[in-house]
């Protein structure tokens, strides 16, 4: 049987979420060794491209590059968008979780998270990925699924529970039972939708230019899901150029502005999770009642979240404890459990 494989010594089998903003690796034995985010620096010279940087350390590059460099993020919706340069990101993470190039004789096993609602073409894309780059078999898991398993809920039960896992590019939202998914969900919206939200608003009402990174500090600063009640709620200051006159500038913004900005993007998550709740049979429906919403991903930080969702659906909803690394853990803990071998996919 082909998971016999994963019990031999020594192991560099992983699991890894591979998502639009950030790349979290799990090891097999190890845990969480990696999270980074998923951007890569791209250097042409005489016309020879070549990676330049991977990681937080491209990340840091973004909106600062001369002429002859170029970030770029080759994932978008939570799919592969640039294969080639997908596998250069996907290698060098492999060798970093392991420390660097490794002397084992055996390629790792990988187990590699993807949206729900992906489809076929794209799920190829990302296996064909993770095979050019280094990987002896890959395994796929649904996002979903991985984050229910990584956030502790009773995946293997005939219990209904349900998942929204808010991440950079989508949002998956699904009713879990028995190790499959009952219902599920993708919608291609998430944290970058609402920092293109925030740069637009800024841009509109300011006149004010800012880049993606400014746009995602301004969202985990003050960001917040529900209009503050004195209207108002906290201030930062931000520096973009101003569009009129060309030159830098700072202005403040405060919460409410914010708030107005991502409104978009948030009802969007709060129809979808409503629209599942719809589509959902009566005696899970029952069990969602009493289990309540659990969010993972990194949008379910974004402040008062839960409770506009509470809210709409009369529900509990609860944040999941390390919601940036649910679905990573439980890839990894499918890997690892032969409780869960059933959730794992080669197709």
């Amino acid at each position: 049987m082909f998971f016999s494989r994963f019990f031999s010594f020594p192991s560099r089998d992983m699991a890894i979420d591979l998502g639009t903003a950030n790349t979290v690796v799990y090891l097999r034995g190890s845990g969480i060794v990696l999270n980074e985010s998923s951007v890569v620096a791209i250097e042409t010279i005489n016309g020879a491209k070549r990676v330049k940087a991977v990681g937080d350390d491209a990340k840091l590059m973004m909106g600062k590059t001369p002429d002859h460099i170029e970030t770029v993020r080759p994932l978008r919706d939570g799919v592969i968008a640039d294969i080639d340069v997908a596998e250069q990101m996907i290698k060098h993470f492999i060798q970093k979780a392991h420390g660097g190039a490794s002397r084992l004789p055996r390629s790792p096993e990988i187990v590699i998270c993807v949206p729900s609602g992906s489809t076929s073409v794209e799920r190829r894309a990302i296996r064909d990925a993770a095979s050019n780059a280094g990987a002896s078999r890959v395994f796929l898991i649904e996002e979903p699924m991985a984050a229910a398993i990584g956030a502790g809920m009773p995946v293997t039960e005939p219990i209904g529970g349900m998942i929204v896992d808010i991440g950079g590019g989508t949002t998956e939202v699904a009713v879990l039972s028995l190790r499959g998914l009952a219902y599920s969900y993708s919608v291609r919206v998430g944290g970058d939708k609402m920092d293109e939200a925030i740069t637009s608003s800024i841009r509109r009402n300011h006149n004010l230019l800012i880049g993606e990174a400014t746009a995602e500090r301004i969202k985990q600063e003050i960001g917040t899901a529900k209009m503050p009640a004195d209207g108002k709620g906290l201030t930062i200051h931000v520096k973009g150029r101003d569009l009129v006159n060309g030159v830098p500038k700072e202005i403040a913004i405060n919460q409410a502005q914010i708030a107005e900005a991502i409104s978009e993007p948030v009802s969007r998550i709060v129809e979808t999770v409503r629209i599942a709740l719809e589509n959902t049979q009566p005696e899970l429906a029952a069990d969602i009642v009493d289990q309540g919403i659990v969010l993972t991903g990194g949008g379910a930080l974004l402040h008062e979240l839960d409770a506009v969702l509470a809210e709409a659906t009369g529900l509990p909803v609860t944040v999941a404890e390390n919601p940036l690394i649910c679905v990573a853990l439980g890839a990894g803990r499918a890997l690892e459990d032969p409780l869960y071998r059933g959730v794992l996919s080669t197709a």
